[in-house]
C-alpha cells in the first residue's frame, strides 16, 4: 500500500534547512566579536616624550624597549607640538616629565586608548614617586562622555540601512531596479535623519556640526543599501547573512568606535583603514573634534563603498533583464499562434514562478525580522 508524503518529515527538512543561516550567524558574530575585542592589547601605539635634553631620549628609549613593540615612542621638543600630534591624531599621548609631570590626551579620539595611554604613564610617574596630572585637549561632548556614542550610532544607521536591503529587495523585487535605487535613497535619507536626530537633539551625542554628520550618515546609508540591492540579484535569501558579514561582523569590529587599531590584531586594523563603518565613525571624529583633521580620506571611503553600490546595482539591473529575456521569447510563439495550450502551461510555469518568489519573500523577511 502506498503512502504518500510525509508532512512531519517534510517541515523537519524545511526548518533543517533554514536553521543554517542562523547558526552561520553565531558562527560568523562569534568569530569576528571575539577575535577583534576579547583580548585588546597595543601594539605600536604612539606616544610622546615631550624634551629634547639626554633625559627625555632615554626614557624614551627605555620605554619602547619595556614595551616589547606595544609602544612606539618619540621624542617632540615641546608641548606645543604634542599637542599638534594630538590633535592631528598622530599620536594618542604625550608625556611631560618633571617635578610635576603630565600626560596630554585627545580622548575624542579614542577613550580607550587614551585610558591605555594613562595606565601606562601612571605607572612612570608612579616610579618617580610623583602624582601624574591628566590633560585632555580633545574631550567628547558632555552627552557622550566614554566616547563610544559615535559607535552605537553607527549601529543604529547600518541596522537601518541594512534591515530595509530585504524589504527593498525582496518585497520590491517585481519593480524595476531604478525604482528600487530610487527607494533606496529615499531609505538612506530617513534612516540618515533619524541618525542625526540622535546624535544631536536626543542623546546630544555631538555638540555642533550636525549637518555633517547628516551628510556622513547619509553617504553610509546608502551605500550600505546600494550594496545590499544590488547582491540581491545573485544571493536572494542569502542576501541577509551577505550584508551582515559585510557590515557588521567585518564592518562594527573594524571601525574603531570601541578600540582602535593599535589595540586590535592585525586583521581587523588593517580593515580599519577602508572599511565603510570606519569612514563613519572617523569622519565623524574628525568632523567634531578635530577640525576636520583627516575628513577628506574618510569621506573618500564613504564616496567609494557608494560607487560600488551604484554600480553593483546597475550591473544587477543588466543581469535582471538578460533573464527575463528567454521568458518573453518563450512566451511570443503562444501569443501569436493563439495556442491555447501553450498559454496554459507558459502562465502555469509564470504562477508557479510567481508563488515560489512570495515564499522566498516571506521567508526572507522573516529572517530579516529575526535578524
Amino acid at each position: 500500500m502506498s503512502t504518500g508524503p510525509n508532512p512531519t518529515a517534510g517541515a523537519l527538512r524545511h526548518v533543517l534547512g533554514h536553521l543554517l543561516t542562523p547558526l552561520l550567524m553565531c558562527l560568523g558574530m562569534g568569530l569576528a566579536y571575539l577575535g577583534a575585542f576579547h583580548a585588546p592589547q597595543p601594539h605600536d601605539l604612539r606616544v610622546d616624550v615631550v624634551g629634547s635634553g639626554p633625559a627625555a631620549q632615554v626614557l624614551a628609549q627605555t620605554l619602547h624597549d619595556k614595551g616589547d613593540g606595544a609602544l612606539d615612542v618619540r621624542t617632540v621638543p615641546d608641548r606645543a607640538t604634542a599637542a599638534t600630534a594630538l590633535h592631528r591624531q598622530d599620536s594618542f599621548g604625550a608625556y611631560i616629565p618633571g617635578d610635576h609631570p603630565e600626560l596630554l590626551v585627545a580622548s575624542a579620539s579614542s577613550d580607550t586608548s587614551a585610558m591605555a595611554v594613562e595606565k601606562v604613564f601612571t605607572r612612570v610617574a608612579a616610579d618617580q614617586d610623583a602624582p601624574l596630572e591628566v590633560t585632555d585637549l580633545a574631550p567628547t561632548a558632555s552627552g557622550d562622555p566614554t566616547g563610544q556614542g559615535v559607535f552605537f550610532l553607527l549601529v543604529a544607521v547600518s541596522i537601518g540601512a541594512y534591515a530595509s536591503v530585504a524589504v527593498i529587495g525582496a518585497a520590491g523585487a517585481a519593480l524595476p531596479m531604478r525604482l528600487r535605487a530610487l527607494l533606496a535613497a529615499g531609505t538612506s535619507l530617513v534612516v540618515s535623519l533619524i541618525g542625526t536626530l540622535f546624535a544631536g537633539p536626543v542623546f546630544h551625542l555631538v555638540d555642533h556640526g550636525l549637518a555633517g554628520v547628516w551628510a556622513l550618515a547619509w553617504l553610509y546609508a546608502a551605500g550600505i543599501l546600494l550594496i545590499g540591492i544590488g547582491l540581491h540579484t545573485y544571493l536572494r535569501r542569502w542576501t541577509t547573512l551577505g550584508v551582515m558579514v559585510l557590515f557588521v561582523m567585518l564592518n562594527f569590529t573594524s571601525s574603531g568606535g570601541i578600540y582602535r587599531p593599535e589595540l586590535q590584531p592585525g586583521f581587523f586594523g588593517s580593515l580599519h583603514a577602508f572599511w565603510n563603518g570606519a569612514g563613519l565613525v572617523e569622519g565623524i571624529r574628525g568632523h567634531v573634534y578635530f577640525d576636520g583633521h583627516g575628513l577628506g580620506g574618510n569621506v573618500l571611503v564613504l564616496a567609494l563603498w557608494f560607487l560600488a553600490g551604484a554600480v553593483l546595482v546597475t550591473v544587477a539591473g543588466r543581469t535582471e533583464a538578460r533573464r527575463k529575456a528567454p521568458a518573453a521569447v518563450e512566451a511570443a510563439p503562444a501569443e501569436k499562434t493563439g495556442a491555447g495550450e501553450r498559454r496554459e502551461r507558459a502562465e502555469e510555469r509564470r504562477e508557479a514562478a510567481e508563488e515560489r518568489r512570495k515564499e522566498e519573500t516571506e521567508e526572507e523577511m522573516e529572517e530579516a525580522v529575526a535578524v
